[in-house]
């Protein structure tokens, strides 16, 4: 019988699941964002990060009224710590851009804490619906 490791490639970096369903990343909501920009940002940081980043996206997330929403998943070091998905809302220019991959860079949720100007865009998970791990 042949066993597999849960995560065979080791553990698991802090991820970034970037929303781009009917609101987030649509040009027809929020016409003044570099929505494709900002995704390549977001992917080139997590290629050049030598594995301590990746990033995912999702059709919908859920809370479409504070498009374009960023969930920031903690790697397996800060989920051991107790940390939890914290989920930015409003992430719509370059500075919240900065400040998410500021703070992934770090490490994420559990082992450093968010930029100031990042906690004030943390908005709660829908309730019910869906759910990041």
């Amino acid at each position: 019988m042949t066993t597999f490791a849960i995560r065979p490639f080791g553990a698991r970096p802090c991820t970034l699941v970037v929303c781009r369903g009917c609101c987030c990343g649509d040009a027809r909501k929020n016409p003044g964002t570099d929505h494709a920009g900002q995704l390549t940002r977001l992917r080139d940081a997590a290629a050049a990060s030598g594995g301590r980043l990746a990033v995912r996206t999702s059709d919908c997330l859920g809370p479409c009224g504070q498009a374009n929403v960023i969930v920031v998943q903690p790697s397996t070091e800060g989920r051991r710590r107790g940390a939890r998905a914290a989920w930015i809302g409003w992430a719509l220019d370059d500075d919240a851009t900065d400040d998410v991959l500021e703070w992934a860079a770090a490490g994420g949720p559990g082992i450093a804490e968010p930029p100031a100007t990042l906690t004030l865009q943390m908005i709660p998970p829908p309730s019910g619906g869906v759910r990041t791990r």
